[in-house]
């Protein structure tokens, strides 16, 4: 009997495929984390406008929280007791806070100029030549 065969008559076979996953996950994480640890955080950083730069903050901070809510879990610590699930709610809150910035940036803003010409050339104004032909008929039309 293999080792492989030996650890599959630990667990149940349902979990099998999740526990795949997990592994799977596990190795797209690591991959990441050495491309962003190839480079100088400062070095990144440089390369970044300050909204990207507090992008970039969050999303680390979040997955470090996220990770360790992890740990907790596997260490059969419930998370949703733990501090942690405060501070990630707060990580949220401040990564709300940015995509509204961020909405707000991408936004189109109103030229006032324009939207001043525009009302005030579809606001009828009287004048003395207006005044003039609204008294007379119009031309083809007969008055009953």
């Amino acid at each position: 009997m293999s080792e492989d065969d030996n650890s599959m008559e630990e667990y149940p076979t349902e979990i099998h495929d999740y526990l795949t996953a997990f592994e799977k996950s596990l190795g797209s994480v690591d991959e990441m984390l050495k491309t962003m640890m190839s480079v100088s955080r400062s070095e990144l950083l440089q390369k970044l406008d300050p909204l990207e730069q507090a992008k970039l903050d969050l999303v680390s901070v979040y997955t470090l929280n996220s990770m360790f809510w992890v740990y907790l879990a596997t260490q059969g610590i419930n998370p949703k007791e733990h501090p942690v699930k405060q501070e990630l709610e707060r990580i949220r809150t401040y990564m709300n806070k940015v995509k509204e910035i961020a909405d707000k940036k991408k936004a189109s803003k109103l030229d006032k100029g324009a939207a001043s010409r525009f009302v005030k050339n579809a606001l009828w104004e009287p004048n003395a030549e207006n005044e003039h032909t609204s008294k007379t008929p119009a031309k083809g039309k007969k008055r009953q």
